[in-house]
């Protein structure tokens, strides 16, 4: 690892370093190596200081901040949620994170996240995917071809062995966007002309729509006995993708349900309706998928300790790399009680 030798001084990984450092590591290995630190994480769920994302709504879209820490380690991600950026050619969703020492409160890490927060939402989705998805599943739908999808074909492809891919999205140069990028990485892909047809066969479904609205993405007659259904587009308040009916005859996992049941699509159903922590089924206190006829869901509306696990892992790559900058950002008087002085000397 490579020293930073004033500890004043905070690694600051960039948008090009951070797109560095996935092509020197490889996409699939990076989404592997990340996906098993977010799962050593919920392994250990209990020792984390959790809280439901701070959210700030408006008409256009919503800013958030979440932050989770352990005993050892701080972290928090701000976000947005802004879908009618693409119509302007800016993002949907833009984040940046941090990574601090919780015995001195100093920053240890500042990163970019918006490539960051597609990697570990694909390789999270991939991880409940292991526990959850028919074994050897190698069939997936791909509803919503925008900035996600390409992350979430390549977890399911390195984590569970999909290589076969049918894609939906209302915008067919979304599809085709799609399509030439997962191309190259060896998938059997069919572009479809509607969610009924992209289904077809399939044994996992992710959805990954932006639209902040309630909308039935996927109604209940295309859900047939056996699937997987990836949920990931719903992930604030009425956002949603599936009708009510899917969820009434799922069994529902989800991360965090006092966040879920705000943002996920479990907002349509009543406060008590059972769902089953994903933390639980890792750690072996509850069974993932039971039968081969079951209808399993995952209700993923993105938690920070996913966040906490994503910065963990950079900040133990990056750092044997030449892929990130010094930041000067922290004051460094010579006497701690003297910040004043400090800023006189400057002159």
């Amino acid at each position: 690892m490579t020293p930073i030798a004033n500890l004043n001084i905070v690694p600051f990984v960039s948008v090009d370093h951070m797109m560095k450092l996935i092509l020197k590591i490889g996409v699939e290995p990076f989404l592997l190596e990340l996906g098993a630190y977010i799962e050593e994480d919920f392994l250990r769920w209990e020792q984390f200081d959790k809280t439901a994302r701070v959210a700030a709504h408006s008409i256009d879209g919503v800013i958030e901040l979440m932050p989770a820490s352990d005993d050892a380690l701080y972290a928090f991600k701000y976000v947005n949620g802004h879908p009618k950026n693409t119509r302007a050619g800016r993002q949907t969703v833009t984040a940046f994170g941090l990574l601090a020492d919780v015995s001195t409160g100093y920053p240890i890490l500042l990163s970019e996240m918006t490539i960051l927060t597609a990697l570990r939402t694909a390789a999270t989705s991939a991880v409940a995917a292991k526990y959850l998805a028919p074994r050897h599943a190698q069939s997936m739908a791909l509803i919503g071809n925008g900035a996600q999808s390409e992350f979430q074909a390549m977890a399911f492809k390195a984590m569970l062995g999909v290589n076969r891919l049918r894609l939906y999205d209302t915008d067919p140069s979304a599809t085709k966007k799609c399509a030439a990028n997962l191309r190259p990485f060896g998938f059997e892909i069919t572009a479809c002309a509607s969610v009924a047809e992209a289904v077809q066969g399939v044994q996992i479904v992710t959805t990954a729509t932006a639209d902040k609205q309630n909308a039935t993405i996927l109604s209940d007659n295309l859900v047939g006995a056996g699937m997987h259904i990836n949920a990931i587009g719903g992930d604030c308040p009425g956002k949603t993708e599936l009708h009510r009916d899917i969820l009434l005859r799922s069994d529902i996992f989800v991360e965090y349900p006092p966040q879920t049941r705000i943002e996920g699509e479990i907002q349509q159903l009543s406060s008590d309706h059972p769902v089953q922590e994903l933390w639980q089924v890792i750690a072996g206190r509850a069974p993932g998928r039971k039968t081969v006829g079951q209808i399993t869901l995952f209700d993923s509306v993105g938690f920070a300790v996913e966040d906490f696990s994503a910065l963990r892992y950079v900040r133990d790559k990056v750092l044997q790399t030449p892929f990130f900058e010094r930041l000067d950002m922290l004051a460094d008087p010579d006497d701690p009680r003297d910040l004043f002085g400090m800023v006189l000397r400057a002159a």
